[in-house]
């Protein structure tokens, strides 16, 4: 398990493990960055989509280090934090108020959720969706 850092938790998740606040989070304030080794595009090809950030076609951040606690940030279509790239670095930003015990998300973009995520069954755990497949499965009967 990755060390525990002062202000967030590595927990479980409606999608497996995520990352929680302990301490409120103002809107518009830095949280974590997301770190790791840089990696060229055809390395980020063979590896595949997880624990990746891509910064441009062909230089990507391979985050799969567990002492990269931003590797736990689970996708949401409704998220409460947002990445912006600085040169070659990321960093997760609060979208809005973020309340303790919260798991903080953020979208991780229309083509790496249909290329990566939709491809396995991997649905997203944000209540948007989770109301939309509860509403899917009752239709079905």
């Amino acid at each position: 398990m990755p060390k525990r850092h002062s202000t967030l938790a590595v927990k479980r998740s409606v999608t497996g493990l995520g990352l929680f606040t302990l301490r409120p989070i103002p809107a518009g304030r830095r949280i974590i960055e997301f770190v790791g080794k840089l990696i060229n595009g055809a390395e980020a090809e063979v590896k595949g989509g997880k624990y990746l950030f891509e910064i441009n076609e062909d230089c990507y951040i391979d985050g799969s280090a567990r002492t990269n606690l931003a590797r736990y940030l689970n996708h949401s279509c409704r998220p409460n934090a947002v990445a912006y790239a600085d040169g070659k670095r990321i960093w997760i930003w609060s979208k809005r108020a973020i309340r303790a015990g919260e798991e903080i998300m953020f979208d991780y973009g229309e083509a790496f959720v249909k290329k990566y995520l939709a491809a396995q069954g991997v649905k997203c755990g944000c209540a948007k969706c989770a109301s939309a497949s509860k509403a899917a499965k009752s239709s079905r009967g």
